[in-house]
């Protein structure tokens, strides 16, 4: 299928409204063009996946949507509002969060400690965080904690945390802006099939539940498949197809430039 192909039924952006529009978006490093020409939707609640091999621009991309690059050309469009050019602050303000391939958190803090300085942050009250950040946001923090799951350790220090766990809080941490868009940078990178299916779980649930939109890269096939509604395939930083798992998987140029390579690994 090609770049220009619909998404499934009920899932296509460009006909629903998009949440997030990217329009011709292009970066290159020293004459080397890393993203050429990217155009893309993303609808509230749709689980969008942005695949291909190392070196594809997936990062790049990534970085030029959350304000870390600024573009050399193209425009990036969020509930309707030009954003491209503003830095990660604003956007997160906006309702754009991220996760990282390693989970940040604060490792002398606690878990509940982490969230707070989050809702904290959110809230404009970072300055007062040696102050208050015993009782701040205590409550929302629970809240935040039950919803990814992480109750139980809501006292315990995030160096003890098992990695999993850690990648369980990062989620939490993003929750804590209300985010409309989540940015999942390889989410699942380094766990266990069973741990990433779990969190992978946890996404899809905050997707349709609370209609976030999510984009993800990833290079676990089995979370591709399972949990993406449509996938995006990059190659030498441009788009060369778009559509459903199935049209992906069968497509013979994706087989050609990567997904024969990823499925054998």
């Amino acid at each position: 299928m090609s770049a220009s192909a619909a998404s499934p039924a009920g899932m296509d952006a460009s006909t629903t409204g998009a949440l997030l529009d990217v329009a011709g978006l292009s970066k290159a490093f020293e004459g080397v063009q890393a993203v050429g020409g990217v155009s893309f939707s993303v609808a509230a609640g749709e689980r969008v996946a942005l695949i291909g091999p190392n070196g594809a621009g997936k990062s790049t991309c990534f970085n030029l949507l959350n304000g870390q690059l600024a573009a050399d050309a193209g425009t990036i469009t969020f509930a309707g509002e030009r954003v491209d050019g503003l830095p990660p602050a604003a956007l997160a303000g906006r309702g754009m969060a991220r996760t990282f391939q390693v989970a940040a958190t604060f490792a002398s803090m606690t878990v509940r400690e982490n969230v707070q300085v989050a809702l904290l942050a959110h809230g404009g009250r970072a300055w007062a965080l040696h102050h208050r950040a015993g009782a701040a946001f205590a409550s929302e923090a629970g809240r935040l904690l039950a919803q990814v799951g992480l109750e139980r350790l809501a006292d315990s220090g995030c160096a003890t945390l098992a990695y999993g766990d850690a990648k369980r809080l990062e989620v939490a941490l993003a929750l804590a802006g209300s985010p409309r868009l989540l940015l999942m940078d390889e989410p699942t990178a380094g766990m266990s099939p069973r741990s990433r299916g779990r969190l992978m779980q946890l996404v899809s649930d905050l997707a349709r539940e609370q209609r976030v939109a999510v984009l993800f890269t990833e290079h676990a096939m089995d979370v591709v498949f399972a949990f993406a509604d449509r996938i995006l395939v990059l190659d030498r930083g441009t788009l060369i197809a778009s559509g459903t798992p199935e049209a992906i998987r069968a497509d013979p140029r994706v087989q050609a430039v990567y997904l024969g390579e990823a499925e054998a690994t």
